[in-house]
């Protein structure tokens, strides 16, 4: 049984994102509602989420638009107000992801008991947000002297808005970031949220990638879902969840139980196939 398998208790699991609206501090915020408007948001899309099925959630600051690669404290702290009031109502698996900090994500984890992470740990990128470096020795090692051994990681090797600097193709820069960092996933994305990740690019991925698992991160839809996931071990699902597909929107159950009862067929028919 893979990792996979035992932090979300089903094979091909679909982790449902939790958006929160801009934090306090973000250029976007609204100080008329609060962090009492934060937490109700998060709270609706939490219950629309579950109610919907999905396997798993993970909370990020998604409208913390435009992201910095090294958050103020203030953003992983009310994050971390936010999930602990939350904590009773969360029935699934969870992990988050500070945009784009990558200690802040594994502190985030640590202070909330999250299984998993995902985030830019390796790499030097070209970005929208300007030159993006990471250093993932001192990251791993920030995540040993946390006490986040436990934390699984997931390893973005294709950032949105954004281009590696290194001219290498993407089939190396897995086979280099599996040998050098021993990530627990690899996951592969579209240029935006919402945007479908390239069938080729996921193929040349996983074949690259051995036995770490591979996870499609952005462009998931009910119409995809059975292709996607033929091919990767796992989907990080937001942009089709929310009413009409529409990024900015809320989460709308009906869509979540559309695409998750897509997953179970799915299911159903390998363990047909595989008995």
């Amino acid at each position: 049984m893979s990792w996979l398998e035992e932090t979300f208790g089903v094979s091909k699991p679909v982790i449902g994102m939790c958006h929160l609206p801009a934090l306090p501090g973000d250029p976007g915020y609204d100080a008329g509602s609060g962090l009492d408007g934060v937490l109700n948001h998060a709270r609706d899309e939490l219950a629309a989420l579950q109610a919907g099925g999905v396997d798993a959630v993970m909370i990020s600051n998604e409208f913390s638009l435009p992201y910095l690669t090294q958050t103020e404290p203030i953003t992983a702290i009310t994050m971390a107000r936010v999930i602990g009031e939350l904590s009773r109502e969360i029935h699934v698996p969870f992990g988050v992801n500070v945009l784009w900090d990558a200690r802040a994500s594994i502190d985030l984890a640590v202070a909330t008991g999250a299984s998993f992470v995902r985030e830019i740990f390796t790499g030097v990128y070209a970005s929208d947000f300007g030159l993006w470096n990471t250093d993932a020795g001192a990251t791993a090692r920030h995540r040993k002297a946390v006490g986040g051994d436990h934390v699984r990681l997931l390893f973005n090797i294709v950032p949105e808005a954004a281009a590696y600097l290194a001219h290498r193709d993407l089939a190396d820069i897995t086979r280099s970031t599996v040998f050098n960092n021993r990530p627990d996933a690899i996951c592969v994305s579209g240029l935006t949220a919402g945007a479908a990740t390239d069938v080729a690019t996921l193929e040349s991925v996983k074949a690259a990638a051995g036995t770490t698992p591979v996870v499609v991160n952005t462009g998931v839809r009910a119409d995809n879902v059975r292709q996607t996931l033929s091919i990767a071990d796992a989907a990080v699902v937001g942009t089709f969840f929310k009413r009409d597909g529409v990024f900015e929107n809320s989460v709308d159950p009906a869509r979540v139980e559309t695409l998750m009862s897509e997953v179970r067929q799915l299911r159903t028919s390998e363990a047909v196939v595989h008995t």
